[in-house]
């Protein structure tokens, strides 16, 4: 386990210094007090600064067969629940909007994680 937490925060530090270097991107932030497993990958994407958007780096992903998926979508979003009350939501929304899963598993070649950085640039 520790082995694996170890090449997850690789990733990790990896995807965070690409996106740092890049206007719009962000990375999912990690509190100070706490120790994350990097049991995933979030970048969220401003589109009005980024010039791009969530989906389109997904597909661009995608077209190299990288899988990647958009963050959870909001309960209140789903069909089942398409008539209860919802209370707030802004923030789930927005991460679901703007929030993509980057491939972040221990498995993860490097030649496949240069893959996946190229096309943050």
């Amino acid at each position: 386990l520790p082995d694996m937490i170890k090449r997850r925060t690789e990733i990790a530090e990896a995807y965070k210094a690409k996106v740092e270097a890049r206007p719009g991107l962000d990375y999912m932030p990690v509190p100070a007090d706490s120790q994350p497993n990097r049991w995933l990958s979030v970048i969220t994407v401003d589109a009005d600064v980024a010039g791009t958007d969530r989906e389109s780096i997904r597909l661009a992903l995608e077209a190299r067969n990288i899988e990647s998926r958009p963050a959870w979508k909001p309960m209140h979003l789903q069909p089942l629940f398409a008539d209860a009350e919802a209370v707030g939501g802004a923030v789930s929304e927005r991460a679901f909007r703007d929030g993509l899963c980057l491939p972040s598993g221990s498995a993860l070649k490097s030649s496949d994680l240069d893959q996946v950085l190229s096309l943050l640039d």
